[in-house]
């Protein structure tokens, strides 16, 4: 569906960092970029920028322009200076330099330019869910399939036990690992794995029969039901430091992998009451070597090295999902994260 978004105002106007400087350009930076499908409003601050979280600095807000953050492929920018500062500016038709305005444009909002890789994290905000150990075993679970099976796909009717009341559509979840805060040993949650989707169709007392409309691998008994969140996708972030001082470590990454890299999805132990939220960017340190110093043979730790540049794209309560957006060497569980 087509929609009409009002046409963006784009500029790069100062930003100060903790000492009051300006932003700081990156070296060889264009001067000219026309923007391209698979682009991100990420990847293209990064071309001007030496820390591309500062974007919301780089692009102008004005608040006559309801998005000031939609950009479109085929849009031609442009960086130049006005009155000492340094702008970025949209060619005109005329192939002369024009200040963004307000103005109509008709669009489809779908084809924006997201802030970052959507397609990477997609499932992770609309499906992805940490839960408590006490909310996943006192949910309804599957008891088997409508003619007694005991594995279930899209398509087939299960039978399930629990309280279904006031829901018609739940997700189907099996229990994930288990987080825990690396120092405290705290549970901080139980990982709810996404493996399909319900809908109600009767109950008797508390048995329930439900279709399964999706699948992402068998349903087997015991598998809980849990009510679908209302979650749209939003392609729109504002990257920005935490509002507080944060401190935290990767827990875990998905897949299991051994090494995490740039867009691999990481689960922090910081979360809502940590004051985290979707936005914030973090910079990751990979911890530094214990050496033994070879005069007085004690054993000393070498600095944590700043390796990488994450951001949290959706928190619970004591976790967090983060999308890694820079790495500059092989990141592993248990690195530490901080303010940037």
């Amino acid at each position: 569906m087509k929609n009409t978004v009002l046409g963006l105002c784009l500029g790069l106007i100062m930003a100060f960092a903790q000492a009051g400087d300006v932003l700081s350009l990156k070296a060889g930076h264009p001067q000219t970029y026309v923007v391209k499908k698979g682009d991100t409003l990420w990847t293209i601050s990064g071309m001007f920028l030496n820390d591309p979280w500062f974007w919301p600095e780089l692009w102008y807000y004005n608040p006559q322009v309801e998005n000031p953050h939609l950009i479109y492929s085929g849009d031609v920018l442009k960086l130049t200076w006005v009155d000492g500062k340094p702008v970025l500016v949209r060619n005109g038709a005329d192939n002369s330099v024009v200040k963004l305005t307000p103005q109509m444009r008709i669009s489809d909002i779908n084809d924006a330019i997201p802030t970052i890789p959507l397609d990477v994290i997609a499932p992770f905000l609309t499906r992805g869910r940490v839960v408590s150990d006490a909310e996943l075993e006192q949910a309804p679970y599957v008891l088997a399939g409508k003619r007694g099976n005991i594995v279930a796909g899209a398509g087939d009717q299960v039978l399930g036990r629990g309280d279904f009341s006031g829901n018609e559509t739940y997700g189907v979840y099996r229990r994930g690992q288990v987080y825990k805060d690396p120092i405290s040993g705290e549970v901080l949650g139980v990982e709810a794995t996404d493996i399909g989707t319900a809908n109600l169709l009767a109950t008797e007392k508390d048995v329930a029969t439900l279709t399964l409309n999706r699948s992402t691998q068998e349903i087997r008994r015991a598998d809980r039901f849990l009510p679908m969140e209302l979650r749209h996708l939003h392609a729109s972030f504002e990257p920005k430091a935490p509002v507080e001082s944060s401190n935290g470590f990767i827990i875990a990454v998905e897949g299991g992998l051994t090494q995490i890299g740039s867009l691999d999805v990481v689960t922090l132990n910081l979360g809502d009451r940590d004051k985290l939220e979707a936005g914030n960017v973090l910079a990751i340190y990979s911890r530094g070597e214990v050496v033994t110093d070879p005069i007085t043979n004690e054993r000393i730790k070498a600095p944590d090295v700043r390796s990488g540049v994450l951001m949290v794209f959706r928190s619970f309560e004591r976790v967090s999902y983060a999308l890694v957006l820079k790495a500059e060497q092989p990141l592993k569980v248990g690195d530490l994260v901080k303010n940037p």
